[in-house]
């Protein structure tokens, strides 16, 4: 079964910020190529989206949340997404894309300390 991607406005923000943060620190083709394999690794949900984790922000929403890890060492993303079953069409929505340092989504800051 092939599922539809759908990028939330709000995931595209945050990939947008990652990449500028990103291009100040590396070079523009490091942070191009770093935002195409972003795209692919988004991609790639559209088969088999289960097979990733269900995400730490999991237990704070009604929906079942799960994240996709792109990148490595101090650029990590968890890009978090819910899969939306249709009768004829179902879609893997992504609802964020997070870099891994940042806090839960949902928890509150007091119970982390």
């Amino acid at each position: 079964m092939k599922y539809r991607i759908e990028i939330s406005s709000v995931a595209e923000s945050e990939a947008d910020s990652a990449f500028l943060r990103l291009s100040q620190f590396t070079s523009s083709s490091q942070a191009s190529q770093w935002y195409a394999g972003l795209l692919q690794a988004i991609d790639s949900l559209s088969q088999m989206p289960r097979r990733c984790s269900l995400a730490r922000e999991n237990e704070y929403f009604s929906q079942e949340i799960r994240q996709l890890l792109y990148g490595r060492g101090r650029n990590l993303y968890r890009i978090l997404f819910t899969i939306l079953e249709g009768q004829e069409v179902s879609t893997v929505l992504i609802l964020h894309i997070r870099h891994a340092a940042q806090q839960i989504l949902g928890e509150n800051p007091e119970e982390s300390n």
